[in-house]
C-alpha cells in the first residue's frame, strides 16, 4: 500500500510542511555562506590579535623600520664611475677625469647624500647635479676645470618617519684629479692663508696640485730655502699637502709650495704659518682667601693659582661681592716658573681688599681661560663686627 494512503490526509499534510521547511533553512544557509565568502576573502579570521595594531594599512606607508646591521652577503655602500656607452667602475681612492670631461658617480644606496670640495657647495655655476633613483644616487658634474679637484663624498642615510641623518661611519669616498695643463695647482682667490701652528696638533699646508704626477717641494721665502720633508716631522700626500706633525716655533714664518710638471713650474699661495703654544687642556685653578672670616677695617687677599705648561698664556677674571656698590678691582698677577721635570709655570692673580666693610661679605669667584676653554672656582668669605674693647 503506498504510503500516502497509509497515512490518509493528515500524512500527507505533516510531509508537506517538513519538505518547506528544508527547502528554507537550505535557501539560508546558501545566502550566508555566500555573504561570508564577499566579507571574507579565504575565510580568514576577522578579529584583532592581542597586543597589536590592526590599522595595518597606513603604518606600513608612513612608519619606517629601524635600519638594522647589513647582514653577511648583502651589498655594501660602494661608489662607482660611469664611463662612456654605459660602462661602469668600481673607483678607489683616487681616479683622474680631464678637464673639460664630465664625471659621473654613483652611489647604491636609498637615500643616499653628496659632499663635495668647498668650490663647488659655494658656486658651481649650474655644472652639478644630483639625482636618487629607487637603488642608488647619482653626481653629475659637466664642463669640469681643474679648480674641481677634491674630495666627494657619498653618505648613506639613516632614516625614522621624517627624521634622516648622515651616516658618517659608511660614508664612501674618492678623490677626483681633474688634471691642467695650464694650472698645476687648485686657483685659489687669496694670494696668502693665515694658518695657526699648535703645539700639539698637526698643521696642514693644503698645497693641492690637479695632477697626481705633479712633483711638489716646499719652500721658506725668508730666508729662501727648500724646507725638508723627512716624512716623519713633515709628511707630503698628494690628497692633502703638506702636514706639520709636531710644530714648533721654529717652523713658524712665510712658506710656499712649488710644483713641477714636464716643462711646467708653478708656485702656490703663501701660507703664514704663526705659532701659538697651544695648552693641552682647560686650566684649573686652586682659589684660597687669606681667611674665611674677616673683621671690619682689615685687609684680605683672595688668591687664584694656575699651574700649566710653560709659555701658554693664562688670563684670569673676578666676581666679588663689593662689585655691587661699585668697589674698584685691585689685583696682583705674576708668573713664575715652577721646578720640576717637565716646563711648568704658575699663573698667580691676588685680589686685594683693603679695610673691609659689611657689603664684602658672600662668594669670591675666580675663572681662569686660556686657547681650550675656561673653569671656575669659588670660595666664601664672613665679614664680622669689631669686638668693642672691655671697660676697665
Amino acid at each position: 500500500m503506498p504510503l500516502v494512503n497509509l497515512f490518509g490526509s493528515k500524512g500527507r499534510l505533516v510531509l508537506s510542511t517538513l519538505l518547506i521547511y528544508a527547502v528554507i533553512f537550505e535557501l539560508a544557509y546558501c545566502q550566508k555562506d555566500t555573504e561570508e565568502q564577499k566579507t571574507s576573502p579565504g575565510r580568514k579570521a576577522s578579529k584583532p590579535k592581542l597586543g597589536k595594531a590592526t590599522n595595518k594599512g597606513p603604518r606600513a606607508v608612513t612608519t619606517k623600520p629601524k635600519v638594522k646591521a647589513t647582514p653577511a652577503g648583502q651589498a655594501q655602500t660602494f661608489l662607482s664611475q660611469v664611463l662612456n656607452r654605459g660602462k661602469f667602475t668600481k673607483v678607489g681612492e683616487t681616479i683622474s677625469v680631464q678637464v673639460g670631461d664630465t664625471l659621473e658617480l654613483r652611489c647604491r644606496g636609498k637615500p643616499v647624500q653628496w659632499g663635495v670640495p668647498s668650490y663647488l657647495e659655494e658656486d658651481d655655476d649650474g655644472r652639478l647635479s644630483v639625482a636618487q633613483h629607487e637603488r642608488y644616487g647619482v653626481l653629475t658634474l659637466v664642463n669640469s676645470t681643474g679648480a674641481d679637484t677634491g674630495e666627494y663624498t657619498c653618505y648613506p642615510m639613516y632614516c625614522e618617519d621624517t627624521d634622516c641623518r648622515k651616516e658618517y661611519d659608511k660614508a664612501v669616498k674618492v678623490f677626483v684629479f681633474f688634471p691642467d695643463p695650464q694650472e698645476l695647482f687648485v686657483p685659489s682667490s687669496d694670494y696668502y692663508e693665515v694658518i695657526q701652528l699648535r703645539t700639539n696638533w698637526p698643521t696642514v699646508l693644503p698645497c693641492q696640485v690637479t695632477s697626481p704626477e705633479a712633483k711638489v717641494t716646499l719652500h721658506r721665502e725668508f730666508p729662501p730655502v727648500e724646507v725638508a720633508v723627512d716624512g716623519t716631522e713633515i709628511s707630503f700626500n698628494v690628497r692633502k699637502g703638506f702636514t706639520i706633525h709636531r710644530p714648533r716655533p721654529h717652523h713658524a714664518g712665510a712658506l710656499y709650495c712649488v710644483a713641477s710638471l714636464g716643462n711646467l713650474r708653478q708656485s702656490s699661495t703663501k701660507y703664514m704659518l704663526i705659532y701659538v703654544n697651544y695648552p693641552m687642556a682647560p686650566p684649573a685653578p686652586v682659589i684660597q682667601a687669606s681667611t674665611s672670616s674677616v673683621v671690619v677695617g682689615e685687609n684680605l687677599r683672595v688668591s687664584c693659582t694656575v699651574v700649566g705648561e710653560q709659555d701658554v698664556a693664562i688670563e684670569v677674571t673676578w666676581e666679588y661681592p663689593g662689585q655691587q656698590i661699585g668697589r674698584p678691582l685691585y689685583t696682583q698677577d705674576s708668573v713664575s716658573p715652577v721646578g720640576g721635570g717637565a716646563a711648568r709655570q704658575q699663573t698667580q692673580s691676588v685680589l686685594l681688599v683693603d679695610e673691609v666693610r659689611d657689603v664684602d661679605q658672600g662668594t669670591y669667584s675666580c675663572t681662569a681661560h686660556n686657547l681650550q676653554g675656561a673653569k671656575s672656582v669659588s670660595t666664601t668669605v664672613k665679614v664680622v663686627p669689631k669686638t668693642k674693647p672691655k671697660k676697665p
